[in-house]
């Protein structure tokens, strides 16, 4: 090319890089200017003015639009710095996409000063090699591992003694405790850089992706040689512990238009029992919960239904209960097996209407199905069945979540939700106000309340108790232990109880709250905050912890969030746009907890999700409306519908900066946070829900159960991206990962199989909550064999 093409082709370059640049000033002066007249950060108007004045004058050649651009550069910083301190991911949303324009003004700088007339020194290229090795640096630590909190010592590691090595995992979280902790040590730190795929099972029964609801969230039980898995349509599996080969199958033909899953069987050993002698058939007994609301016993050696137990196997659950439309009263979580009998409650379809099936919890006989009690929260005197023509009172708060049992007590642990609807309850009665979003403690003999406490007053958030309470002993400070309760709830709150009487071990206080205005509503005046635990991502968001993978999706969040009414975790529903954070997902979930016993050290994983919505007329609801998750819900019955959506940016992700999810280990001790990870990466998702293949360790919304075993050694799964990790129990660094097939929100679990002595860490993977990938695969790890 001669010189006139060259120097065409430059002036070219020059116009079109300062257009481009004025371009991009003047979409941010246009949002700026409308976030300063929402009261926002006048920051954005202010350099989109510059980069608008500085493009122009690049487009004409002037080399003082690269000075003017330098001076906007240096100021970005400065006010990145104070606007959001030194965090990593606040400041690479705020200055790194204008670091990389500075890095191309720098480079086209020389071009601009021979445009005017003066020899360029090499300057400007020092500029830009620093620049690029800023961004490059930048880049780069994306996908270094960060600690949200680092932990400052590192407990031993005890060894399992010889003789207590757990021997069966019997119930959903390995014991009715909920402590998802093993007492095995083969698998360990030292060598589990050696675990691999030992075995793969295909159920055949993929839950689909097609707006049904149907999930894969099952923990496996094993007892002796033999796995028990079942799937989100409620099919059960047998299979052999060293194989994973099926030994048999029972299909429920079960049926349900939405929220297909199943999280976990019961299991009953009349061996085990008081009963002088155990049956000819189902001595071994599993409980599966239906998602058409049934209750199945299963005889564990062979599949069969087990004839004695209520009709020749089944116990149906809509009985005494009044209308059951399809699909608004089901069985999603574990029957609660403790002592002689099989416990349930039930998921009620949230925010159709009032009215809705009841919330009763019954207890069975483990071997006839007949009816032991019932707790039915809107009638006392109702122990057992309704009088004739008569039902359990309707529309009353549930137990959808996991129970636990401590047999010493002969107490029942129940987590409830509130009564439906979730957003307006103005139409709720004093006993639904009582027992929502409560633990309750009940006589697993007679059915009666010994006691509760309550997490949410008036529940307007949906902040339901979500998990199965921990049952864990901890030093009483005198040389014993006390009988404690750990709950985790919605609310990023950790309540921490006596679970002999309630009274709080960790401190409560009653504290203020926002009050609404919704015609028709009321409001508690106050809310318990558990003071003296770690609140886990519930922080009261400002502008300036609103975030995007660039500026501009952050100015549309900060516009958002400008835009909204919010004044903490307990911003109540309004006409007007409010944000809830956490949102009606958490904070934290149905998956529960773990715990240590050997260092007392907690394992909570949450998710950091926030809600905006706003209440609707009765007038203006559209007929049809009917989001499960998300959306328009009718609440009918009630003065309003309520909108739910996601706050999320225009890309998909969510507004308030990183982590998104995390792993934490609290000391039961002390009650202090001893660390706290990100979990999870954007390798399997991505903005638009495009996958980024990027294994970026940003933390990202958890959903699924975790394993601590002896070994120092914490499993968990629930991540979107699609990997069974290992974490370092001690100070929460991931030191394994396998790939899995599709994500999965199972809960693993391990045993040790009786016949051949290998350790087997088992889950079941089929598919991530936000994944269309779905899979069918039941998967055993374990050490090569000697």
């Amino acid at each position: 090319m001669n010189n006139s093409g060259a120097a065409a082709g430059s002036r070219w370059l020059l116009v079109g890089l300062g257009l481009l640049i004025a371009l991009i000033g003047l979409g941010l002066a246009g949002g700026g200017g409308y976030l300063v007249t929402l009261g926002g950060s006048g920051y954005f108007l202010l350099m989109g003015l510059a980069m608008f004045v500085s493009g122009l004058l690049i487009a004409k050649r002037k080399p003082a639009g690269a000075w003017l651009y330098g001076v906007a550069l240096v100021l970005t910083a400065i006010w990145a710095v104070w606007d959001a301190g030194l965090e990593y991911w606040p400041l690479v949303s705020r200055v790194l996409t204008f670091a990389v324009i500075g890095l191309v003004v720098a480079l086209i700088y020389p071009q601009l000063a021979r445009a005017s007339g003066v020899t360029p020194g090499r300057g400007a290229y020092g500029l830009a090699g620093l620049l690029g090795i800023g961004v490059v640096a930048t880049l780069a630590y994306m996908f270094v591992p960060t600690h949200v909190v680092k932990s400052s010592s590192e407990p031993a590691v005890t060894p399992v003694a010889p003789g207590d090595e757990q021997k069966d995992w019997a119930h959903w979280g390995n014991t009715t405790a909920g402590n998802r902790f093993a007492a095995l040590d083969q698998i360990n730190k030292g060598n589990i850089d050696k675990l691999q795929v030992a075995w793969t099972f295909h159920t055949g029964d993929i839950p689909e992706s097609n707006g049904s609801g149907a999930e894969d969230q099952n923990t496996p039980l094993q007892i002796g040689d033999t796995v028990y898995v079942c799937t989100a349509y409620g099919k059960v599996f047998s299979l052999d512990a060293d194989t994973g080969a099926q030994r048999w199958k029972f299909d429920p033909q079960g049926s349900g238009p939405n929220w297909q899953r199943c999280r976990g069987l019961g299991y009953f050993d009349s061996h085990t029992s008081a009963q002088p002698a155990a049956p000819a058939t189902c001595a071994k007994r599993l409980f599966l919960p239906t998602g058409d609301a049934r209750l199945i016993a299963l005889d564990a050696e062979t599949g069969a239904p087990c004839d004695g137990f209520g009709d020749h196997g089944t116990v149906d659950l809509k009985t005494d209960m009044g209308e059951v439309k399809s699909g608004y009263y089901q069985q999603t979580s574990t029957p609660l097996v403790a002592g002689n009998v099989v416990i349930v409650g039930g998921r009620v379809a949230d925010n159709f209407s009032t009215g809705e099936p009841p919330g009763v919890v019954r207890a069975f006989d483990v071997h006839s199905g007949e009816l032991v009690w019932a707790w039915d929260p809107g009638n006392p005197n109702t122990t057992k069945r309704p009088p004739p023509g008569e039902t359990y009172t309707r529309g009353t708060p549930n137990v959808w979540s996991a129970m636990s049992y401590d047999a010493k007590l002969g107490l029942v642990y129940m987590p409830t939700g509130n009564a439906t609807p979730d957003f307006f309850a103005g139409e709720r009665t004093a006993l639904d106000d009582k027992w929502s979003s409560s633990i309750v403690a009940i006589d697993v003999k007679t059915g009666q309340v010994r006691w509760h406490f309550q997490t949410t007053h008036h529940d307007l958030w949906d902040f339901d108790l979500p998990a199965q309470p921990l049952l864990y002993d901890i030093p009483d400070g005198k040389g014993g232990l006390q009988p404690a309760l750990a709950q985790v709830t919605k609310q990023g709150e950790i309540f921490l109880l006596n679970r002999e009487t309630g009274v709080p071990i960790a401190r409560v206080e009653e504290r203020p709250v926002p009050q609404g205005n919704v015609p028709g509503e009321r409001y508690s005046p106050t809310q318990p905050f558990s003071v003296d635990m770690p609140s886990i991502g519930n922080q009261q968001l400002t502008e300036s912890d609103m975030w995007g993978a660039t500026p501009f999706d952050q100015l549309m969040c900060r516009i958002q969030f400008k835009g909204m009414r919010h004044q903490g975790v307990y911003t109540p529903p309004g006409l007007d746009r409010a944000l809830q954070f956490p949102g009606s997902l958490g904070g934290m979930n149905w998956g529960s907890v773990s715990v240590d016993p050997n260092t007392h050290y907690m394992f909570v994983n949450d998710m950091r999700l926030g809600l905006a919505n706003y209440m609707i007329p009765r007038d203006k609801i559209a007929a049809g409306a009917s989001g499960i998750e998300m959306g328009v819900v009718p609440q009918a019955g009630t003065p309003f519908g309520a909108m739910r959506e996601r706050f999320l940016s225009a890309a998909g992700i969510p507004c308030q900066k990183p982590p998104f999810g995390t792993m934490s280990a609290i000391d039961l001790k002390t009650h202090k946070l001893v660390w706290q990870v990100p979990v999870g990466t954007v390798e399997d998702t991505g903005p638009l829900g495009i996958r980024m293949h990027m294994p970026i360790p940003i933390g990202m919304p958890t959903l699924g159960a975790s394993l601590a075993t002896q070994s120092g050694l914490l499993f968990f799964a629930g991540t979107q991206d699609f990997y069974l990790r290992a974490f370092d129990t001690g100070n929460g660094n991931e030191i394994w990962k396998s790939r899995l097939p599709v994500g999965s929100q199972s809960g693993p679990m391990t045993y040790v199989s009786p016949k051949t002595g290998t350790q087997y860490i088992v889950l079941t993977a089929g598919g991530a909550r936000q994944s269309p990938d779905r899979g069918d695969y039941v998967i055993a790890y374990a050490l090569p064999k000697k």
